[in-house]
């Protein structure tokens, strides 16, 4: 099926931005109320961190079926009940104050949540083409990267009235939800193939070395994320240089507001430089960031790593969705995002225990050496995999 821009308006834009905020709002809008929650319920760490692990663990397996099912019945056949469900069974914790039934709650969050982090860069592959495809993809990011340095100052305003109140946003995926049944228009699914043409032109195009290799990367861009420096950077600045959770916040609030305005501007870079150009770009920043943190041994300095590294990661994120957008046709594009957010939720998923292992071995040298390591084998990548993967 032949691609056209399709003119879907600011509406469509509000949904597709609205669907990315409550992908990052099942975690990062609760987290700081961790401390309240652990007081109200009686519960200790790891219980506490257990409503992350049963809210992210239906993604790790549902999201390619989800994927599937959004190019065989359409995007919306997927993504209204996929709010809905979100927004209910996390809006529902507020009332709750039995452990058990919490956890159940945000486990059935968390397969409304499965298709979000993906149905939205699927929407955007379909409705937008060339410059402006890539243009969009980088506001999305940038709105992402918002929600993640808003959410938690947010949740811990909530917090203050009471353990709960952070389980009352997520009531608004489903006024997004009413809302695209409404106004969301998007040009369908293609051409309606049998499952089994379908499945083997998935594999087939799955194949080709350059989806390997955005895969892959989309894997290292979130290990080294999740591990070096989300993990061992905010534990080093507390317990190596004495920073306050207040000094914490403040470095990583600066790399997201750093991603947010790099792919932001993605639309403008993609009319200079080629995308995998980008992708590179984004790993030299990693590593410029890694090797800056190893060297820094002030505490006010470490700001500008973080600003780095944001940068990177407003670069790295967007251009990869982008170039696994032109990979994939409209028959296809669902499953190809959809896995795309299950090769990232790998990542989240390895970088604690991957970078762990180095740390076990050097310490902080060792962790932030792990990274820079991994952010070469990015640079690698892009360099001799990458290279075929899009046009300017």
């Amino acid at each position: 099926m032949e691609e056209k821009t399709f003119k879907g308006g600011g509406k469509n834009l509000a949904i597709i931005f609205g669907v990315t905020l409550m992908a990052v709002l099942g975690v990062s809008s609760i987290s700081p109320a961790f401390p309240a929650i652990m007081d109200a319920l009686d519960l200790s760490e790891t219980q506490v961190g257990m409503l992350i692990t049963v809210f992210t663990l239906p993604g790790i397996f549902l999201t390619p079926f989800l994927g599937l099912a959004a190019d065989r019945f359409g995007r919306k056949a997927v993504l209204i009940p996929s709010l809905i469900l979100f927004g209910i069974a996390g809006g529902v914790c507020f009332f709750i104050k039995d452990y058990h039934l919490l956890l159940i709650l945000r486990f059935i969050q968390g397969v409304g949540a499965s298709s979000l982090g993906s149905l939205g860069t699927i929407l955007i592959g379909d409705l937008y083409t060339g410059f402006q495809r890539a243009r969009i993809m980088g506001f999305n990011a940038s709105v992402l990267s918002m929600g993640t340095a808003f959410y938690p100052l947010i949740g811990g305003a909530l917090a203050i009235f009471s353990w709960n109140y952070p389980f009352l946003l997520p009531w608004l995926a489903v006024f997004i939800g009413f809302f695209a049944i409404k106004y969301l228009k998007n040009p369908g699914v293609g051409e309606r193939l049998s499952l089994t043409i379908y499945l083997k032109n998935a594999w087939k195009g799955m194949k080709d070395p350059s989806v390997y290799g955005l895969f892959i990367a989309l894997i290292l861009v979130f290990i080294v994320l999740y591990g070096s420096y989300l993990t061992y950077l905010s534990t080093m600045l507390g317990k190596v240089f004495g920073a306050s959770p207040l000094i914490i916040g403040v470095v990583m609030f600066s790399s997201s507001i750093s991603s947010a305005i790099v792919s932001s501007r993605l639309g403008i870079l993609s009319r200079h430089f080629m995308k995998y150009k980008l992708v590179i770009a984004g790993f030299f920043l990693h590593l410029i960031a890694m090797i800056a943190i190893l060297a820094i041994d002030t505490l006010w300095l470490f700001i500008i790593p973080a600003i780095v590294f944001g940068m990177g990661n407003g670069l790295l994120i967007p251009s990869i969705h982008t170039l696994l957008a032109e990979k994939a046709t409209i028959e296809m594009r669902g499953i190809f995002m959809s896995v795309s957010a299950a090769m990232l939720r790998t990542g989240q998923t390895l970088g604690p225990p991957v970078i762990g292992i180095a740390f076990a071995l050097k310490g902080y040298a060792g962790a932030f050496g792990a990274g820079a390591v991994i952010a070469i084998t990015g640079i690698t990548i892009g360099i001799f995999v990458l290279k075929n993967s899009g046009k300017k």
